[in-house]
């Protein structure tokens, strides 16, 4: 009989009492993925890959050791424990690990409400091609689309599961349905390239294939001729499909574990405003039918709506247990970890306040300026928020989109950027981040 991920779970646990550890917690994961790639009509790719991983996290008083394997044989799991508890006493004392108490574990875990997995069955590799084949197909249809660089649809399925010396033992399932599509206009130096693409829990909801190849042209023949404006400072719209990058530099800004080392330009800003006083930023991990949801996070605490952000002040960390303990704190129950590695504090379903305003309102109002709508490198210093990022776009001139603009550099810091945020009222709801088009003041572009 096949051993389930929680059955190894309990079985790494108890390897690791019986080898002399004062407690453990490890982590199993089952899965499946599926992924197919077109070209030019024709199948170039297909890939089918199945696995099961196991990991382990041992504690010898304040020292810990982590392990991992692929092999869920008893004996590996035998030796995975030997060699923790072996690696655990060499181990330097670190005065803030350790499992959570058994009155912070939590129970009655609500998976199904939570809608993490499609109880549809897995599509046939067939489906999958057609699916990349209709996406090419409508892509190529655009005139100037000289090539479509990849078309392409996947599945993954995975049961998660924890368990713990401190009582906690729980798991969940999730799957994932996804298509992308890359086309190219142009030739030669005059290429231009960009794409579109969807990712869902439940297949019924992905979008359509046609249309994810229509937009992926749309975007690429819209990049034609780029040039490059004058040097100077400018309005900068980002587009909702990038705005995201700048909730994610906040995320990182008060991770507990960058705060905890003093490396944020945000670090003595808890319970200042960091955000307009009109804008909040929500975390939900319980909102159904979306990719970072969890009814617990990775050290088996309830996870729980909260105001990372309530009305531009900012409310608290991203903390788990040890950085917390770091900080003087509680966990905010955002621990998450691999089966290769420790744990660390990551953000869960994160929304910013929507505005009242389009992104065609926000074009207008901007004057002059640059919508972005891709980004590349990135120079960002944690300390200080100072920011420069590589940058393409459509230029705005008068309140309409003038022609499209390639090879700029946009700086300014983050901590007055954050500050001078105007939200559009585009997101996309079903994303993990719902973060709509953000116009900015006063950057610097570099042009000609």
């Amino acid at each position: 009989m096949t051993e389930t991920p929680q059955d190894l779970t309990l079985a790494l646990t108890e390897a690791a009492k019986a080898a002399g550890a004062d407690a453990a917690d490890a982590i199993a994961i089952r899965g499946t993925s599926i992924s197919i790639d077109v070209r030019q009509g024709a199948l170039e790719q297909a890939e089918r890959a199945e696995a099961t991983d196991i990991g382990l996290r041992v504690f010898l008083g304040r020292r810990s050791a982590v392990v991992s394997a692929s092999d869920t044989r008893p004996e590996t799991m035998r030796e995975m424990a030997s060699r923790a508890v072996a690696m655990a006493r060499e181990a330097p004392e670190d005065p803030y690990v350790g499992l959570a108490e058994p009155s912070q574990i939590g129970s009655g875990h609500d998976e199904a409400g939570l809608e993490l997995a499609d109880p549809a069955a897995e599509p046939a590799p067939a489906a999958l091609e057609e699916d990349a084949r209709r996406a090419e197909a409508a892509a190529q249809a655009h005139d100037g689309i000289t090539q479509v660089q990849s078309a392409s649809a996947g599945y993954s399925a995975q049961d998660v599961a924890l368990a713990a010396t401190n009582g906690f033992s729980g798991g969940y399932r999730r799957t994932a349905r996804s298509l992308s599509c890359v086309a190219i206009a142009g030739t030669g130096l005059e290429m231009e390239r960009d794409y579109d693409g969807d990712s869902r829990v439940f297949q019924s909801d992905l979008r359509d294939a046609t249309e994810i190849g229509d937009r992926a042209a749309t975007r690429a023949l819209e990049r034609m001729n780029p040039r490059r404006p004058k040097t100077g400072a400018y309005p900068v719209l980002f587009d909702e499909r990038i705005a995201a990058s700048l909730v994610g530099h906040l995320m990182m800004a008060i991770n507990g574990a960058q705060v905890a080392r003093g490396a944020s330009f945000l670090r003595d800003a808890l319970g200042t405003q960091v955000l307009p006083e009109g804008l909040s930023l929500i975390e939900d991990p319980h909102r159904p039918r979306t990719t970072a949801s969890r009814p617990f996070d990775a050290e088996g605490l309830p996870t729980a709506r909260r105001a990372v952000i309530d009305k531009g002040v900012l409310t608290g960390w991203t903390l788990d247990l040890a950085n917390a303990r770091k900080l003087g704190m509680g966990s905010t129950a955002n621990a998450s970890r691999s089966v290769t590695g420790g744990v660390s504090p990551t953000a869960w379903n994160l929304e910013l306040t929507q505005g009242t305003a389009s992104r065609d309102d926000l074009i207008a109002q901007m004057g002059t300026g640059l919508v972005v709508t891709s980004m590349i490198g990135s120079t960002i210093n944690p300390n200080t928020g100072d920011y420069s990022r590589g940058a393409a776009g459509l230029w705005v001139d008068n309140g309409t989109v003038a022609y499209p603009v390639s090879g700029v550099t946009i700086a300014g810091n983050l901590k007055q950027m954050l500050r001078s945020l105007v939200p559009a009222n585009d997101a996309r709801p079903w994303l993990s981040r719902v973060v709509p088009s953000l116009l900015v003041e006063g950057l610097t572009l570099a042009g000609e």
